[in-house]
């Protein structure tokens, strides 16, 4: 069975945004943009937000 890989979450943002805004996804173009290629937005359920993660590691 394949393992899940590590993820790291960037920054968190409430789901509750202002209508037409998406700080998330802005977040994460600007993380891609300078060096995190796989930055993206995922939704955390359990806490209703939207969460900007990586599956490299951080130091």
């Amino acid at each position: 069975m394949p393992t899940q890989p590590q993820r790291t979450v960037l920054e968190r943002f409430p789901a509750g945004g202002p209508r037409g805004s998406w700080p998330a996804e802005e977040y994460a173009a600007a993380q891609r943009t300078q060096s995190r290629p796989d930055a993206r937005v995922v939704m955390d359920l359990s806490s209703d937000q939207f969460l900007v993660v990586t599956d490299t590691t951080t130091q």
